[in-house]
């Protein structure tokens, strides 16, 4: 499992995502209000507003707060226009970081970005400089407990899915991104439950991290995710599970 998804398991064991609930609906509203901007505001007539709306729907986002992110999109009511931008650069140990935002000032959003990086040992680079290192698939979460592993396996692949794997409380499944939607719309429909289903950036190669590296890397992380105009911050990193297991505990 990719150290993205390690620490997510982490977070949510320890009750850091459950606390940090009021951000995830910020960014979960900014998508949708984007998505819908850009291609309307008909879930079935478009993937990135559905699959911003089932993501909403799995953190039980109200539905009048999903409706009024989309109406904002749309234009029906008046709401703050965001802009989309990336930034890339490098963390502690070498670690590649793509990072992806929503903002209504790139300004502030640019020095926030820069100053994270450099108070936790990273820097700031140029478009360009670690985007290729990164290939855009689709990921879907699955909760392990009371499923029939070989039965989703089977339908998963069945249907076109790229990898499957168990990692312990969740089973993950990867997709071409242009499939993602029509796979977890067939596993929705036979009953699995979606944990999480997104548009993912996978690295080709991974920086495994030492002890140290990794804690000073993973506030860095947190740093990101904590910040309201950062949507997802990607990143080549790799965590051994034993360090992992001694970060955890602390």
């Amino acid at each position: 499992m990719s150290g993205h998804s390690k620490w997510s398991t982490i977070k949510r064991k320890k009750g850091k995502a459950d606390a940090a609930r009021g951000k995830i609906f910020t960014k979960l509203i900014k998508e949708i209000t984007v998505a819908a901007r850009n291609g309307g505001g008909d879930e079935a007539a478009n993937p990135r507003l559905r699959t911003a709306v089932l993501s909403a729907k799995a953190q039980n986002m109200p539905a009048d707060n999903i409706k009024r992110g989309i109406q904002k999109g749309t234009g029906e009511i008046p709401g703050v226009v965001y802009e989309e931008t990336t930034y890339e650069g490098y963390g502690p140990g070498g670690v590649a970081l793509f990072v992806e935002c929503l903002t209504d000032n790139k300004q502030r959003t640019v020095a926030d970005v820069r100053h994270i990086l450099s108070k936790y040992g990273g820097n700031l680079g140029e478009n360009g400089c670690v985007g290729y290192l990164f290939q855009r698939q689709g990921q879907i979460q699955i909760l392990s407990e009371g499923v029939d592993e070989e039965a989703l396996m089977e339908l998963a692949l069945d249907k076109g899915a790229e990898n499957f794997e168990n990692e312990g409380d969740v089973f993950v499944i990867t997709t071409i991104a242009a499939d993602l939607n029509s796979i977890r719309d067939a596993l929705d429909g036979a009953g699995f439950k979606i944990e999480s289903a997104e548009t993912v950036l996978t690295p080709a190669t991974t920086v495994t991290l030492d002890e140290d590296t990794a804690i000073k890397f993973l506030k860095l992380y947190d740093a990101l995710d904590d910040n309201e105009d950062v949507q997802k911050a990607w990143a080549n990193f790799d965590i051994p599970d034993d360090v992992l297991a001694k970060i955890s505990a602390e």
